[in-house]
């Protein structure tokens, strides 16, 4: 069919259109897949200091431009009272290390209740005694009753999780680990805390653990590894551009939380540097 010279042009115009719209929508979608998460400080990092001004330590750490902190203990102070320091510094709770044994049978209630007070969405088991995970079958006995806390916390709008620890990363039968075993008997909603520098240290590799259980990873621990004694986010072996990707694509991740536990000489320096090294690679 032959196509007037008006026409001709008519169709180049519009493919030039269809071809910046196109351009257009995938430069939309690769906008979309790239997820800003926000960054917060796993305040073990910093426990002498907050041991004796846990305000004051809040206050620093939200100069410095964490969104958020998760505690692994309360220095003292009254749920309540964490609460107000939160809200001064216009921080959020972004996770607690909860004690196991304080999740089970008739604590289970005021624990929830501080977290609620917290306004804490995510409470992580922070460690199960070995007895525990030593098998398959004890795996699976434990991710029963962390599916039956999850029940009482999804009442209250919250999730429980698992941090991991470097034994977590031993194999078990049917040649998985410890920490896959625990999971896959779970239901979806407990969270994988992974912590990159236990797993790496337990013998695993971080990348092929977040991989292992997409969608579970709802926050993760950022600690480096190897690299020289004190090596802060960045300066050691951590396949971070590898490990960003994955919680930003399927890992299902909603926060960073940066770790370090090397230097308690000066450890508020320390998550500094992190953070700084954290924004240098471009989150």
């Amino acid at each position: 069919m032959s196509i007037s010279r008006r026409n001709a042009l008519k169709i180049g115009a519009a493919c030039v259109a269809a071809a910046a719209v196109g351009t257009g929508a995938m430069a939309a979608e690769e906008k979309v897949a790239v997820k800003k998460l926000p960054v917060g400080l796993q305040l073990y990092s910093v426990r002498q200091a907050a041991q004796k001004d846990l305000a004051g330590v809040l206050r620093q750490v939200a100069e410095m431009g964490f969104a958020g902190v998760e505690f692994a203990g309360y220095y003292g102070h009254k749920a309540d009272a964490v609460r107000k320091m939160l809200d001064e510094n216009k921080i959020v709770c972004c996770g607690t290390h909860t004690p196991f044994n304080t999740l089970q049978g008739a604590a289970l209630p005021a624990t929830l209740e501080l977290n609620k007070t917290l306004g804490n969405p995510y409470v992580i088991v922070p460690s199960i005694p070995e007895a525990q995970l030593a098998t398959a079958e004890k795996c699976k006995e434990t991710a029963k009753v962390l599916d039956e806390i999850a029940v009482a916390a999804k009442a209250m709008g919250m999730r429980v999780g698992y941090h991991a620890h470097g034994g977590d990363f031993k194999k078990v039968e049917g040649g998985k680990t410890r920490w896959e075993t625990l999971f896959e008997n779970c239901g979806p909603e407990i969270i994988a805390q992974l912590d990159t520098c236990n797993c790496a240290e337990g013998g695993a590799d971080p990348v092929a653990m977040l991989k292992a259980l997409p969608g579970r990873a709802v926050t993760v621990h950022l600690k480096e590894y190897g690299g020289k004694h004190g090596a802060v986010l960045g300066e050691g072996e951590g396949k971070w551009d590898e490990i960003f990707k994955i919680c930003e694509s399927t890992g299902g991740t909603a926060w960073y939380i940066i770790e370090h536990e090397s230097d308690p000489k000066t450890p508020m320096e320390s998550v500094k540097r992190c953070l700084e090294s954290f924004r240098k690679m471009g989150k």
